[in-house]
């Protein structure tokens, strides 16, 4: 087994490599990711090693990029889009509800659509406006999608990785704030497969489930908890759209109490399709109604109140004490 540390970016950027060198029609299509290596730098050294023709720098028009991005795969690419920051997928929307995600329903498995959409969501990074969002609802909504997001570096490497070799369009969400840091990343072995969700801390009092970003936060209320004799089991959901509820239900069979923290506001959210079907799964399990701990039902706050806005650790302990007392 190999094993090495790098950043989440680092990682992103080695799996896309991998990637590309595995298969000749792997293309990487978005705004400054040649040259420039994006806003990021996720893609850094690509053009240089594999050439104009397959990192191509597009112009500032998402929805072209996608349409392209669509036809290249009706003939046989698999073509990974940046877009340049989550605020600016909106303009793309169409074609991924009217094309990407129905192109392989409407031509009865004739066409696949071998499609990863990068997404950087999420905020913590000081950002102006539009560019911390957290839109994934939109997607986990719309059928014919598949929605992932990695939390740790290893997730980011294997997990990009996995999505290009799939045949259903991904969209891949990646935290923003977590690209910098550093983990341990196995270039061996997979951790398991791209739709499977992870425990990441064991526990016996109370379920935390999280994702992207907030898998952090969660880890760390749990720590938090722990000194004060509650036992939290952490799990990050890794995938959206196919949830997998399995090791969710088994947590929850055995804690009784539920908590979802994400990033997003909570109505129609991700966090309250997991309430929904955790409680009808687990009715007489169940100790506490299951608590949701979310961004705010406003639109995504400037940079300088962001963190009023973002699930804290003491927000998160906060709806640990609630489903805690609720007896």
């Amino acid at each position: 087994m190999t094993t090495t540390t790098m950043t989440m970016a680092k990682a992103l950027n080695e799996g896309l490599r991998r990637a590309m060198e595995k298969d000749k029609r792997v293309l990487l299509m978005g705004e400054d990711i040649g040259k420039l290596g994006g806003v990021f730098r996720i893609t850094d050294g690509l053009q240089k090693d594999f050439g104009e023709d397959r990192v191509i720098d597009a112009p500032l028009a998402e929805s072209a990029i996608v349409g392209t991005a669509v036809g290249l795969a009706v003939r046989g690419y698999r073509t990974v889009v940046e877009i340049q920051f989550d605020g600016f997928v909106y303009p793309a929307f169409d074609q991924i509800v009217s094309q990407v995600a129905k192109l392989h329903k409407r031509t009865d498995g004739v066409y696949t659509m071998g499609l990863v959409i990068r997404l950087p969501f999420q905020g913590g990074i000081g950002a102006i406006e539009h560019h911390s969002e957290s839109p994934e609802a939109y997607f986990v909504h719309t059928a014919g999608l598949r929605v992932v997001a990695c939390s740790t570096p290893n997730d980011a490497y294997w997990m990009i990785q996995q999505s290009i070799e799939h045949d259903d369009p991904i969209i891949f969400c990646e935290p923003k704030s977590r690209y910098w840091e550093k983990g341990e990343v196995d270039l061996d072995n997979p951790p398991r497969g791209l739709f499977d969700a992870q425990v990441r801390r064991a526990g016996s009092d109370v379920t935390v489930v999280a994702y992207g970003a907030m898998v952090k936060t969660a880890l760390r209320a749990a720590e938090a908890a722990a000194d004060e004799g509650v036992s939290v089991e952490v799990i990050d959901a890794r995938s959206l759209s196919p949830l997998d509820l399995g090791p969710m239900i088994t947590s929850l069979e055995k804690t009784g109490r539920l908590v979802v923290v994400q990033e997003a506001t909570r109505t129609a959210s991700v966090g309250s399709e997991i309430v929904a079907e955790l409680s009808e799964r687990c009715f007489y399990s169940l100790r506490a109604p299951g608590v949701r701990v979310s961004g705010y039902h406003v639109p995504y706050p400037p940079s300088r109140i962001e963190e009023e806005f973002r699930p804290s650790v003491d927000r998160v302990l906060d709806g640990i004490d609630r489903v805690m007392g609720f007896e």
